[in-house]
């Protein structure tokens, strides 16, 4: 179909245009999406920064002050390493467990040193022979330390407390103390140490340490024996 010619004097007329693409409505989206992420990203950058109700921890404590030095005259000859699980259960007369009651189950790890005291040797504890070739030395037994608990590997597995003490313990001044446990595990760990054969191997390692020494001071025949033996 042609087109009517232009009156005389009219500008010329311009072919038709091409239709304008539609815009997509995807990248209008993306860009929505990134801005809201980098508003939250900048928001949670932000709240780290801040941290409004974040905690540090200040020490002001004074420098550790040595009150005594005391010498020690014992040869420790053993170390035994135990770890106990203490299951301690408190209950009321007359209430059910989940008003008033509690159950703690605490792992305590600790050690004990067993030792032979040298300062309790007596006048007649060494005896050497004429010729200087046999020495016979007479020890007190073997005894053991007070258990040491290591904190680092002590601590509570599992607890149930009942409505009571949950509410006692946000009324105490000393929330959380584990004083009973950690006393019910050395406790323990000391029974444990005096059941088995510490001290033994203690008088065992002991002996073995002397015959060494004396021989290398020159003595051919070395006896070790402690206070009961004949």
């Amino acid at each position: 179909m042609t087109r009517p010619a232009p009156p005389p004097g009219a500008p010329p007329q311009s072919p038709d245009a091409p239709p304008r693409p539609a815009r997509r409505p995807w990248r209008f989206l993306v860009a929505v999406f990134l801005v809201i992420a980098l508003l939250v990203v900048g928001a949670r950058l932000a709240w780290i920064w801040l941290d409004p109700f974040g905690e540090r921890g200040i020490d002001r404590s004074g420098p550790a002050i040595l009150t005594s030095i005391q010498d020690l005259s014992r040869f420790q000859a053993a170390a035994g390493n135990f770890q106990v699980v203490v299951d301690l259960q408190k209950d009321a007369a007359f209430l059910p467990d989940a008003i008033k009651g509690s159950r703690t189950l605490f792992v305590g790890a600790g050690s004990v040193d067993a030792y032979v005291d040298f300062a309790a040797l007596s006048s007649g504890a060494l005896t050497v022979s004429p010729d200087r070739a046999s020495v016979t030395v007479r020890l007190p037994r073997a005894a053991l330390a007070k258990p040491n608990l290591d904190n680092s590997r002590s601590y509570v597995y599992h607890q149930q407390r009942g409505i009571l003490d949950r509410v006692q313990e946000l009324l105490s001044s000393s929330p959380g103390d584990q004083r009973e446990l950690y006393v019910l595990a050395e406790q323990k760990i000391g029974e444990a140490a005096r059941a088995s054969d510490l001290a033994r191997r203690a008088e065992q390692n002991t002996r073995l340490m002397l015959a060494g020494m004396l021989k290398s001071l020159g003595f051919q025949h070395v006896t070790v024996k402690y206070a009961d033996q004949p």
